[in-house]
């Protein structure tokens, strides 16, 4: 991903098990405020465990820490993927458990998945994924840098 400005990130997304490349997208159309939530549109490969196809979604996310004095930031929205050509609602909530590390629950319209985030250094992540497909559970590492 590289952003191109505060509010726009493109990449190019490499699925190497499923031979599938494609374009990524994050637009941040309306910022959050004290009082609405902020509006995403993106692109991305179609929800985990299908083997092709793209998704695109438009999602509204809002930080609930100043009105209910807990870290939690909940989104809801709708994705279209074209694998099974159909809307989905999605939907997820992220958990900061101080300045260490935070955990974020999604559902994808078919499972629910679980990350764990720990920041390192201020250019490097590394977390955990539980991710559903059918009620078994699959595990893995991730590793993120910025530059």
């Amino acid at each position: 991903m590289y952003a191109v400005s505060e509010r726009l990130s493109v990449g190019i997304e490499v699925n190497p098990l499923d031979d599938d490349v494609g374009p990524l997208a994050n637009w941040r159309v309306l910022d959050e405020t004290e009082r609405l939530p902020a509006l995403i549109l993106g692109t991305s490969s179609d929800r985990i465990g299908t083997p092709s196809g793209r998704a695109v979604y438009a999602t509204l996310s809002k930080d609930l820490e100043s009105w209910t004095g807990l870290p939690v930031a909940p989104y809801a929205g709708t994705a279209y993927g074209t694998h099974d050509d159909e809307f989905e609602l999605i939907g997820g909530l992220r958990v900061r458990w101080g300045d260490w590390f935070s955990t974020t629950s999604l559902w994808d319209g078919h499972n629910l998945h679980h990350l764990i985030d720990r920041p390192i250094t201020d250019w490097l992540r590394l977390g955990g994924v539980a991710v559903e497909q059918d009620g078994k559970y699959y595990f893995g590492i991730t590793i993120g840098t910025s530059f």
